[in-house]
């Protein structure tokens, strides 16, 4: 069940993620793998700057987003090089 909700917490996080970032996203699933890599992003980034968002799945989502938006980010720019 809980890759389920991983997979589900993916793609919203990958999703919002592109439309965040100009550009649009890479359909579901790039969204999910943005997503999930994005989570993990945003997990360490947060462990390492001492943040806390809180817990459950809208604290999930948030840091994820987060971290996806980061990613997108890097990959569009190194596209661009």
């Amino acid at each position: 069940m809980s890759i389920i909700i991983w997979l589900v917490i993916g793609a919203i996080a990958g999703w919002l993620a592109g439309l965040l970032v100009k550009g649009g996203g890479f359909g579901l699933i790039g969204d999910i793998v943005v997503g999930i890599i994005g989570g993990f992003i945003g997990g360490w980034l947060a462990g390492v700057l001492g943040i806390t968002i809180g817990s459950g799945m809208i604290a999930s989502i948030i840091t994820a987003v987060i971290g996806a938006v980061i990613l997108l980010v890097i990959v569009r720019a190194l596209k661009r090089a």
